[in-house]
């Protein structure tokens, strides 16, 4: 988990974005000793042959669960968590569904 993304098969943009809000989220709570660790991960895991042949990056989970973390937020909620942000693509796929009834799989558009 944290790694690799069936869409960005290099470096997950968004990965990059919450990686930089972490260290803003450490500013106002306190830096989660977590963060060291997973940026050793990061470092070891771009470097090492099965991590790079098969085009595994750290994606947007990767930094958010040391976020969340961060926030005290229990470790049993962060499949909630990792789920509500993608609850609209969810629906917009749905809708899509929905509305075009020669559509015989959801693919986002």
């Amino acid at each position: 988990m944290g790694f690799g993304h069936r869409i960005y098969k290099s470096h997950d943009p968004r990965a990059n974005i919450v990686r930089r809000i972490a260290e803003e989220v450490f500013s106002i709570v306190g830096r989660e000793p977590l963060v060291d660790i997973a940026r050793e991960l990061e470092k070891i895991a771009l470097s090492d042959d099965y991590f790079v042949s098969r085009k595994l990056y750290p994606n947007i989970d990767f930094y958010t669960g040391v976020i969340y973390k961060a926030l005290d937020i229990p470790t049993e909620m962060f499949t909630v968590m990792f789920a509500l942000p993608r609850v609209s693509g969810w629906l917009a796929h749905w809708n899509e569904f929905v509305v075009d009834p020669e559509n015989k799989i959801v693919r986002p558009r």
